[in-house]
């Protein structure tokens, strides 16, 4: 454990990736008072930041475990994204909760089929689907597959991209719009449906 502690975040990664556990309880460790404080900060309640909070981690957790992580040395950047996007979520769903409601002039929003959830039928598909891009990825170029994993999965701007990678913006999204193109035609290839429900 004391060895452990003396890793990079980078290294603490890759030996999360190949299983030892240990690396990842060092990481959460390390960063679990700043992340929470940061969450805390924005919401303002004790339960709400917890339970954001582990969502993240959990979220980390995955991505490390699909070899979502693009190896950048900056762990805290990328794991306070991914506790960023959550709290937008949070306010867009509360934001959402507090503006639906049925209206007199004919039009019932409460029957409004737009607004229903996706059935398990849409929600499987969309799963299949966004296991196939993942599959996809790996036929890209390894340029291709750094772009598009951190614009995706880590949803990088441009701007941070080009800057962790040390290129240009326009070679950032060059690649993107390369990797897309090769997505696209690898998915009719391979008769495969790229659109969600």
């Amino acid at each position: 454990m004391k060895q452990l502690v003396n890793l990079t975040d980078t290294e603490l990664v890759k030996l999360y990736e190949n299983g030892n556990n240990k690396a990842f309880e060092i990481l959460l460790d390390k960063y679990q008072e700043k992340l929470y404080n940061q969450i805390f900060m924005i919401v303002k309640q004790r339960e709400l930041a917890e339970d954001i909070f582990q969502e993240t981690f959990f979220k980390a957790i995955i991505n490390l475990k699909q070899g979502n992580y693009v190896e950048t040395g900056k762990f805290l950047p990328w794991i306070s994204r991914i506790a960023h996007n959550l709290i937008i979520d949070h306010f867009r769903r509360q934001k959402n909760e507090n503006t639906v409601s049925n209206d007199t002039d004919g039009h019932d929003l409460l029957n409004n089929i737009c607004l229903y959830e996706h059935s398990i039928e849409d929600n499987m598909i969309n799963e299949q689907i966004l296991n196939d891009v993942v599959h996809l990825i790996y036929f890209l170029p390894e340029n291709q597959q750094e772009v598009v994993r951190m614009r995706i999965f880590q949803d990088l701007s441009f701007k941070e991209i080009a800057e962790i990678t040390g290129v240009s913006i326009n070679t950032a999204l060059g690649r993107m719009r390369y990797a897309l193109l090769n997505m696209r035609r690898l998915a009719e290839e391979h008769n495969l449906t790229l659109e969600m429900k």
